[in-house]
């Protein structure tokens, strides 16, 4: 009877991790369609596909996905998606970024709002938090794509503004403009990377308890779950413990 119940909780974990997987492959999709379908459906030539293709890499989706993506675009019955920011305030002053693509503005701007009302926050006008955050490109090399100096020197070379390395591997920050050009500077010198990507990076945190960390955490949770939310980033800021324990249960 153990068994077969520890066998159900297994399975009942992997329904939500497969679950969870097929939204992040959906939501990358979309984003690929919008990208192919706002220039020409080549990554050589079109430097927001040529991230949205490296994003859903560095997730491991599916070949054959993207591809599919990407010829969804060619379709003449393709839905119009536009790009929407939102921006509010959670649980003990938290700011936080929502970014959309949604065909219908009106169903996301509600849906959006009822969330962040039901968790304990509430939804301010664009650019409210915004000024807590820089908007910047990431790159992400793996170790052994190349010793510090290596790294560093290509991403001086690229126009990159930082460069982090450590056991781990290898983070190449820039300006949000100059992700496609430093990227693909990088890609040049050192290969493909393993993940690019444009972020709101916090500027000026907000640290919370445990309590209202675990808050902001559902609420982030309920705002990525909403089919039209592509990310959501938030300036929060607890422990490593505290963070442990809240990402564990």
């Amino acid at each position: 009877m153990a068994g077969h119940s520890q066998f159900k909780n297994i399975m009942h974990r992997k329904g939500r991790q497969d679950a969870a997987r097929s939204k992040v492959f959906a939501k990358l999709a979309r984003e690929i369609t919008v990208a192919a379908k706002s220039g020409v459906p080549e990554p050589d030539m079109n430097a927001r596909l040529r991230l949205a293709i490296q994003a859903a890499r560095a997730e491991n989706m599916p070949k054959d996905n993207i591809e599919r993506a990407i010829k969804k675009a060619a379709g003449g019955d393709t839905e119009s998606y536009e790009a929407i920011r939102y921006e509010g305030y959670g649980p003990g002053g938290v700011a936080i970024i929502v970014e959309a693509l949604t065909n219908n503005r009106n169903r996301t701007g509600g849906a959006i709002r009822a969330v962040f009302t039901k968790h304990g926050g509430n939804l301010g006008a664009t650019g409210s938090v915004s000024h807590m955050f820089a908007h910047v490109g990431e790159i992400a090399y793996p170790p052994g794509a190349g010793s510090a100096d290596a790294v560093l020197e290509a991403a001086i070379e690229a126009g990159a503004d930082d460069v982090r390395s450590d056991a781990d591997g290898h983070l190449v920050t820039c300006a949000f403009e100059d992700l496609a050009a430093v990227s693909s500077a990088l890609e040049a010198k050192l290969g493909e990377p393993a993940s690019a990507m444009a972020l709101w990076k916090p500027t000026l945190t907000t640290a919370v308890d445990e309590e209202k960390a675990a808050s902001v955490l559902k609420l982030v949770a309920a705002l990525e779950d909403d089919d039209d939310v592509q990310s959501v980033y938030s300036n929060f800021e607890v422990s490593d413990a505290v963070l442990a324990r809240l990402t564990a249960a």
